[in-house]
């Protein structure tokens, strides 16, 4: 069994690679326009131009590190394998919110570390990057409490604090189209709306989670809509990796069965990192948040 002192080691040189994978892809993104490309994703999304660089970006990062067994990407239909011998798997989206680049608006990268297979009880360690003024990434393990924060300076990254998330906060982020959600989802939004909440909603994940850890709280949420029942965001690339980050902060990340309301005054709630993928490009709905929000959502 790998000691805390290895898996120390081994997450210091993929955060490495993650740290210098993100200066590249921002060099691209400052001479990219947001141009589409002719070709789709493993879901079917339209690529764009920096979806595809930034994508072999990654790949080339992780082909040199030695502990790394395979590494999955929202941008590829099945896994590639590295090296025969690593412990890890890490699976990635290279480029969130990318179709917000031609309004100048911040996008992301998000990445989930397992050790052994691509299953959310294996992660050791998730981090994100966001793009925006700077760039900066949210990096939590298992050998640590909070999320570290690093900005890079232009010269090098230098950690900023570490984000932990307080018990109740003041930020609502809820995507997917608003006639399209269930009659529950849409009474409890209006509810914290009500209540005072802010919204905050880019369109992107990653700045607008980051958002919420950096506020010390609030509620991200993808509910199961009418026209996407499954949710859009996938387990592997986007979900896990960030319901590891926000339990390492203090919070909660659970997928909300909003239907049996109908039936019941609780809502059946299930902790993300309990789901099971059947897929690597399975989805699920998702809800992200502090304690308080979490529970509210769960009546």
């Amino acid at each position: 069994m790998q000691t805390n002192a290895n898996l120390a080691k081994d997450l210091d040189s993929i955060l490495t690679s993650i740290k210098q994978a993100s200066l590249a892809i921002y060099t691209i993104l400052q001479k990219n326009l947001g141009e589409y490309t002719q070709s789709t994703n493993a879901t079917g999304d339209t690529q764009l131009q920096a979806d595809v660089q930034a994508d072999l970006i990654v790949q080339n990062a992780f082909k040199t590190l030695s502990c790394v067994k395979q590494i999955c990407s929202e941008e590829q239909e099945n896994a590639i394998p590295l090296c025969e011998n690593g412990l890890y798997s890490i699976a990635y989206d290279p480029l969130d919110g990318s179709s917000l680049m031609g309004a100048n608006l911040s996008v992301g990268s998000i990445f989930g570390i397992y050790q052994g297979d691509f299953l959310p009880q294996n992660l050791v360690a998730s981090a994100y990057v966001v793009y925006g003024m700077v760039v900066g990434i949210g990096f939590a393990s298992l050998l640590k409490e909070g999320v570290n924060y690093f900005t890079y300076d232009g010269e090098k990254f230098g950690l900023q604090k570490c984000l932990k998330l307080a018990s109740k906060g003041k930020l609502n982020a809820t995507g997917g189209t608003q006639k399209n959600w269930s009659k529950a989802h849409k009474a409890k939004m209006e509810s914290l709306f009500d209540a005072g909440y802010r919204l905050r909603y880019s369109g992107a994940m990653v700045p607008d989670l980051h958002h919420i850890l950096v506020k010390g709280g609030g509620l991200f949420s993808y509910p199961a809509t009418s026209d996407a029942p499954k949710g859009k965001l996938r387990m592997l690339f986007e979900v896990f990796p960030f319901a590891f980050i926000f339990e390492r902060a203090g919070g909660k990340a659970v997928f909300v069965d909003e239907a049996v309301l109908i039936d019941a005054l609780e809502s059946k709630t299930t902790p993300l990192l309990k789901l099971q993928p059947k897929h690597l490009h399975d989805t699920t709905p998702c809800h992200f948040g502090s304690i308080w929000e979490i529970d509210f959502v769960s009546r």
